[in-house]
């Protein structure tokens, strides 16, 4: 069952998913929020194609997250890194689905640490 937080923030979702979409030349970031952990995309609507991706969980990540402090910078972290991937796929501009979620504290990280990163939105 959904509570009520979690279905307000599916209608801003799908508000929000009318307005996005993801081209090859500027493709959507998108975030997700787990309890613990952040997930970001790169993804092209048109072909349906995740182009990178990164977490909180990544293997690759591991040594830097251990040594940050709190889930908001460990949240800019992940932005940097998927920034990183991005680039070099030669993707320079996204535009940026925060998924209904506010735009505060671990979204807004993941979104600064990809700005800090070299992507533009």
């Amino acid at each position: 069952m959904i509570n009520r937080n979690e279905n307000s923030r599916l209608r801003s979702k799908t508000k929000i998913r009318k307005a996005i979409s993801g081209t090859p030349e500027r493709p959507r970031l998108t975030v997700y929020r787990s309890m613990n952990n952040v997930y970001a995309q790169v993804i092209d609507d048109t072909s349906g194609n995740t182009i990178a991706a990164a977490s909180s969980l990544s293997k690759e990540l591991a040594e830097e997250l251990k040594a940050a402090k709190g889930k908001v910078s460990k949240s800019k972290i992940v932005g940097i890194f998927v920034a990183k991937k991005a680039i070099e796929k030669n993707i320079t501009s996204v535009v940026f689905d925060r998924n209904g979620y506010r735009y505060h504290g671990r979204i807004q990280a993941i979104a600064e640490g990809a700005r800090e990163g070299g992507l533009k939105f």
